[in-house]
């Protein structure tokens, strides 16, 4: 069975990165969710994409400026507002990891740390991830090879897996010398061959975002290991059709 995370939570009907979003996701039948996490300047593991608060939020600057005291004031939904009145808060990591301890969904973290490196940050997500006991339960991702190198290196059993935007050849393999175990391709990026070679190869694939429905449709039919998308509830309702 093809899994379903959902891209920051159920991000195509709340506002992205937020417990709000991360709560529908759930109630509309993901497997999972994806997040994204960075460092604020007194070191609390935040929940946000961008590297700047601009575009989600009422204020202005880079993430890594603020203190998370700082950043709670903010709005996360103060340019959605027109679908979510509700106010929504940037949420810490930890609030959602004590959340999950409350499911069973699994959790795609990744580290957003290709241009802001971020120093330390591998060890104190996976510390993190220890604390809440959701080793068996996380995935880490990142386009920055070295850093999923040195997950590894800090935790060999933590499951990681490689992000990219741009397709090239074998990329089983590619995964294979920096230890991941899975494959977390932009959907343009990768063939459905070459999604079934790098299943068969144990590494197992989950594209991103696949929001039409003839792309679901698609990637269920070959048993994908599991695609990330905007809209759970729909992803959910289509998989049960196909199934019954």
């Amino acid at each position: 069975m093809t899994f379903i995370l959902a891209h920051r939570g159920s991000a195509g009907t709340h506002p992205e990165n937020t417990m709000e979003s991360f709560i529908a996701a759930e109630k509309a039948g993901a497997d999972g969710i994806e997040l994204d996490v960075q460092l604020t300047a007194d070191h609390e593991i935040v929940v946000i994409h961008d590297l700047t608060v601009d575009r989600t939020t009422n204020g202005s600057g880079y993430v890594h400026e603020f203190t998370f005291k700082e950043l709670s004031k903010l709005k996360a939904n103060y340019h959605s507002t027109h679908f979510f009145k509700k106010k929504c808060r940037i949420p810490a990591l930890r609030e959602v990891f004590t959340w999950l301890c409350s499911n069973s969904l699994l959790c795609n973290i990744e580290l957003k740390n290709a241009v802001t490196r971020y120093r330390g940050m591998e060890k104190m997500v996976i510390d993190l991830i220890r604390d809440y006991g959701l080793e068996k339960r996380v995935i880490l991702s990142s386009f920055n090879r070295q850093s999923l190198v040195h997950c590894l290196e800090i935790n060999p059993d933590i499951q990681t897996a490689l992000l990219y935007n741009e397709a090239f050849c074998r990329p089983w393999e590619y995964a294979g010398t920096l230890g991941a175990s899975g494959l977390h391709p932009k959907l343009k990026c990768i063939t459905d061959k070459d999604i079934l070679a790098s299943m068969e190869y144990g590494v197992a694939v989950r594209p991103y975002t696949v929001n039409k429905e003839k792309d679901m449709k698609r990637l269920f039919s070959i048993n994908c290991s599991a695609i990330i998308t905007d809209y759970p509830g729909r992803a959910y309702r289509l998989r049960e059709q196909i199934q019954y």
